[in-house]
């Protein structure tokens, strides 16, 4: 037993046995061992009277807010009695030691940002930030042609013709309320620049060299197709001849993927951040920044395995987006992203939490050559076989790192390295996040 994102060791209860509670009913839930050293093992000495259990609770009842009371067991230890706290994930958050708040990441306890704080509050009640109605806007600022244009989006989404006007369209969803307006009336349909939810584009030749840059500050919906028609306009555009009649475009990259990927940063941004979301185009990669890292309880291996419930940072954007159709379906935009990359004959993209928000990196080169023959070989490499051995053991254990590697394989920890970087260079293997903390993601060789 280690300490982990659900365990933590006390060899005496404390303030600091509190603050895990604390951690663990702000997050996922999780245990205090009481009596316990660092590395699991009972302590020898350890004794409880036969009050000490019950005093325990009635400090950790008085010292946090809203007051949380775990549940208090005996577990013997090889012999030795140590006792078990357990709390499970608070319905009420955020939960307060001293004042202050905390949350689990890993095996440690960290501070809660004052936005976090402001976050958790919200999911608390099954809300979210751009429900929330702002004294910065009124209902002068919102422009009624926007409203109309998206009445006019989800008529071709339904087929049935609306009978609202556009302030009783508001109305019914929850925009605005007497002559007050929503974070996302606001971000929606707003008559004038969206400071808020600026986005820079540039188009760079070299990372230090940009060619070409424009800054988007439009509402929403409009944001889409500003955006694309960036990027549209920096990626090449080739035609195939199939032997039909009329020939055949391809784009450098798939277009239904970087139109989900613009989609998925519109209405998963943290538009209360003070950074801009960021394209960056380049010659044969772009990269797409968004302010707001993924949620505290979802890895990027979470996402990239679909084993994960969807969660939306921005609730009615969300959904007024999914009455447009410009959202198919919730949770899948990933996959769809992925298989797209694939059928295209490209690698897939990398999802990285990066600095203070949340990264995507598409590539449009495969084995050093832009995209792939349409009907012809992608990326086929000769394989030696402690590559075929490492490329099979990294698809069950993808965390594992080039030292365990070499004692499973029983190869030098340079070969393994050494093969490796080999099958890096040839597309059929991929780091994704940091050294410590990312895992390796096997490329398939298409054909």
């Amino acid at each position: 037993m280690k300490e982990n994102q659900y365990i933590e060791f006390k060899s005496s209860f404390n303030d600091a046995a509190i603050e895990s509670l604390v951690a663990f009913a702000n997050t996922s839930g999780g245990t205090v061992y009481i009596g316990v050293d660092a590395r699991g093992n009972a302590l020898s000495g350890f004794a409880i009277g036969e009050e000490t259990v019950q005093q325990w609770l009635n400090q950790i009842k008085i010292k946090t807010q809203p007051s949380i009371v775990p549940d208090a067991n005996l577990k013997e230890l090889k012999g030795i009695i140590v006792v078990e706290l357990v709390i499970p994930e608070y319905p009420i958050k955020p939960v307060s030691f001293k004042g202050r708040y905390y949350k689990r990441i890993e095996n440690s306890n960290h501070q809660l940002s004052l936005q976090e704080i402001s976050n958790l509050h919200l999911q608390t009640f099954n809300s979210s930030w751009d429900n929330y109605f702002t004294n910065s806007y009124t209902l002068e600022d919102v422009s009624l042609e926007k409203v109309r244009a998206f009445i006019r989006l989800v008529e071709k989404v339904r087929q049935i013709p609306l009978s609202d006007d556009p302030l009783m369209v508001l109305y019914k969803h929850e925009l605005i309320k007497e002559n007050r307006i929503s974070n996302a009336c606001q971000l929606l349909f707003a008559k004038n620049d969206v400071f808020s939810a600026t986005v820079e584009l540039g188009r760079f030749s070299s990372p230090d060299l940009i060619k070409d840059g424009f800054t988007s500050r439009s509402d929403l919906f409009g944001q889409v197709e500003e955006i694309l028609s960036f990027v549209r306009k920096h990626t090449n555009k080739e035609f195939i001849i199939t032997g039909q009649a009329q020939r055949e475009e391809r784009w450098q990259y798939p277009p239904e993927a970087i139109r989900e990927i613009v989609i998925n940063m519109i209405v998963h941004r943290d538009y209360q951040h003070y950074g801009d979301s960021q394209i960056k185009v380049f010659d044969d990669y772009i990269e797409f920044f968004n302010p707001g890292t993924l949620p505290d309880n979802l890895s990027v291996e979470q996402l990239l395995s679909d084993r994960y419930v969807s969660q939306s940072r921005n609730k009615k954007i969300a959904v007024l987006f999914k009455e447009s159709g410009l959202i198919e379906k919730y949770g899948s935009g990933i996959r769809r992203i992925r298989n797209a990359f694939i059928a295209y004959g490209l690698k897939e993209p990398v999802f990285e939490n990066f600095q203070y928000g949340f990264r995507v990196t598409v590539f449009s080169r495969v084995g050093g050559k832009v995209g792939g023959k349409v009907g012809g070989k992608v990326g086929d490499v000769n394989l030696t076989g402690n590559q075929k051995k490492i490329l099979e053991i990294l698809k069950e254990q993808p965390s594992l790192s080039a030292k365990e590697l070499s004692r499973i394989i029983g190869l030098s920890q340079r070969k393994v390295e050494e093969n490796i970087k080999k099958l890096k260079e040839n597309d059929r293997l991929m780091r994704i996040g940091n050294n410590r903390k990312g895992y390796w993601q096997v490329i398939e060789n298409k054909v």
